[in-house]
């Protein structure tokens, strides 16, 4: 790649003298004194510099003078060498992310290797919905009956996003030297139900909340402390000498408030918080690692955001400690796989909500402070094997939680998860189908917890947003806990799917996955899912609801959606989707109303769920 640059940038500039040398008018030799050369009087003649292409923005080398006797050009930095005119170079422009830049990382803003790269995002969610809700002796709704009111809903979330992004070093292959990046979220959100005691625990407050907060996502320094090899001489690749890597095997480090994953899908922890991360490769790329910790930050209730900002930081005394190890081309060429150690401390605290809701300890069974640790080892891998794509994981969590609230004592943690998911693309089609298991709890009591729960998860799978149990919070009514929380798929019975506890105790789940990915054209994509799921346990549900009998079967879960890029790229993306949950018979059980002794009329049953959205974003 450097010689292909090298190559281009001296035929440019031959280019250039060629040009300028049939612009100059022909004149006669005229012969001088070679005193007067070795004087400084004969000057080499200055050829024309060429703006630049894009928005270069002022550079700050200063332009040395070229000798006397030189047969080559100065150029001022390498970035901003001019081009000829030529229709195939457009002309760039500050208002267009997508020509050359200055504000986004195209050129130096100080010397020839430090970069800024400046994004601006706006992302409007709408969303409409019906879930079950309760009714109590607070409904405005005269000759309200039902024990479950009406499950209507309507939310609206906005994001602006700022983005500042100053880093040192290359602009591609090779590893940054430094960057320092800060990602500030100023939300908006708006809630309307048709009951009282949902918006806030006071049902003074109406039916409808009205909310904004601003919060850093993003706050962090990253150094690259240098070649692998030579940091850790036994981990060395092909064509390491010296401790010097030919492939950019680095080892850096991150800290402050930052974005990581820890598997291919988010099954475990997906989450932007405040910690320290080493990471990088070795053995020629072939290997990547992570080892992180995060002091986990409570997050604001109504938007999801860290609370942190220019004047405060809020803890929520949590701490969680990350391993993995990525191997490429095992087994196969593009084939991935990876092991992970999590290891998680959420000591005992007492926390409400925005809205007035105990949140720590869950408001079910026995309310006491606890103290949950949690360990988790886990397989995982990510590619192909020819045609077929592949995707799986398997998690298995040991651990003690000090008093569980629906067990009502202390127990030992025993859970298992797994997911997979096989696809094959045929043209413009791609046909998918998949399953995931999480083990549930079938004796409550019996001091050993063996319902499944990740630390904070938002796995990518199912059908993701476009499938209602993935999207949706669905509240366990007359409890404070949800049967299941948005952008997660285990039926844990936590209070707050981020600012809760990890629950053990609990029913599981057993989820079977059928879609496909249909590319209409380049600009538009649409998605087609179904989920049918099943609890795997119910003793847990039926313990904490005081029921008895309660089947297994959750229901089918169908939705659809698109994604449309006008532009083709991500300035513009408008999203766009539905989906339905048909209830089973163990939904049913859960939430039919009990119209014993009431009028006639009453005994709705649990109709249809359904959900609704559009997503529009802008981004510079």
């Amino acid at each position: 790649m450097q010689i292909t640059r090298i190559i281009m940038l001296a035929s440019m500039l031959f280019c250039r003298i060629e040009t300028y040398a049939q612009q100059q008018p022909a004149e006669k030799p005229q012969a001088k004194p070679v005193a007067q050369e070795q004087q400084g009087e004969a000057k080499a003649p200055r050829l024309p510099e060429d703006k630049p292409l894009g928005a270069a923005g002022p550079t700050k080398n200063r332009q040395k003078p070229r000798p006397e006797d030189a047969d080559f050009m100065i150029i001022r930095d390498r970035w901003r060498v001019g081009i000829p005119e030529d229709p195939r170079f457009k002309e760039g422009d500050i208002k267009n992310p997508y020509r050359q830049n200055v504000l986004k990382g195209d050129y130096p803003v100080i010397g020839n290797s430090t970069f800024l790269n400046i994004t601006l995002a706006s992302e409007s969610d709408f969303n409409v919905r019906r879930v079950p809700v309760p009714q109590d002796v607070s409904s405005q709704l005269p000759g309200s009956y039902e024990f479950f009111g009406r499950g209507r809903q309507e939310s609206f979330n906005q994001n602006f996003v700022f983005s500042f992004d100053l880093f040192h070093g290359d602009t591609s292959y090779k590893p940054v030297d430094w960057r320092f990046k800060v990602t500030g979220i100023a939300n908006l959100n708006l809630l309307k139900v048709r009951e009282l005691g949902i918006v806030n625990i006071d049902v003074r407050e109406g039916r409808s909340r009205l909310d904004g907060f601003n919060a850093l996502e993003e706050m962090f320094f990253e150094y690259r402390l240098g070649d692998t090899t030579r940091l850790f001489p036994f981990l060395r690749g092909k064509g390491s000498r010296k401790g010097r890597s030919p492939f950019y095997d680095f080892t850096s480090i991150r800290l402050g408030v930052q974005p990581f994953t820890s598997d291919f899908r988010g099954f475990i922890f997906s989450d932007s918080n405040l910690g320290a991360r080493l990471f990088g490769s070795f053995e020629s790329n072939r290997w990547q690692y992570n080892l992180a910790y995060f002091e986990m930050l409570e997050k604001e209730t109504n938007s999801g955001l860290n609370t942190v900002n220019f004047r405060d930081i809020g803890f929520r005394n949590q701490k969680v400690y990350i391993a993995n190890i990525y191997r490429q081309d095992t087994f196969k060429l593009g084939y991935t796989t990876q092991f992970s150690l999590h290891y998680s401390d959420d000591r005992p605290t007492v926390e409400y909500d925005q809205n007035g809701f105990i949140v720590r300890p869950a408001k079910v069974g026995t309310v006491t402070p606890h103290r949950v640790r949690s360990g988790y080892f886990g397989w995982a891998g990510d590619g192909h094997f020819g045609r077929t794509n592949i995707t799986h994981a398997f998690y298995q969590v040991i651990g003690r939680d000090s008093f569980n609230p629906i067990a009502k004592r202390g127990t030992r943690i025993n859970a298992q998860m797994a997911a997979g998911e096989f696809s094959v693309d045929y043209d413009w089609l791609r046909y998918r189908i998949g399953a995931f298991y999480t083990s549930g709890d079938s004796n409550p009591g019996d001091g050993t917890a063996r319902g499944f729960d990740a630390i904070l998860d938002n796995p990518n799978f199912a059908g993701g947003r476009f499938s209602f149990w993935n999207s949706q919070s669905i509240r366990l009514t007359q409890t404070g806990v949800a049967l299941v929380e948005p952008r997660s798929l285990i039926p844990s019975l936590r209070s707050s799917k981020f600012q809760g506890q990890a629950n053990f105790v609990n029913p599981g789940l057993t989820l079977y996955n059928a879609g496909i990915d249909v590319d209409v054209t380049p600009k538009l994509r649409g998605f087609v899912n179904y989920n049918y799921l099943r609890f795997n346990r119910t003793e847990a549900i039926e313990l904490a609801l005081f029921q008895n009998r309660i089947r297994h079967e959750i229901g089918h879960d169908l939705g659809v959606g698109f994604i449309y890029r006008p532009l083709l790229n991500e300035n513009i993306v408008l999203i766009g989707g539905a989906s339905g949950l048909r209830p089973g018979r163990g939904f049913t059980d859960i939430y039919s109303s009990n119209c014993t002794g009431a009028p006639q009329g009453c005994g709705a049953g649990t109709p249809t769920l359904w959900s609704a959205f559009v997503t529009l974003k802008f981004v510079y």
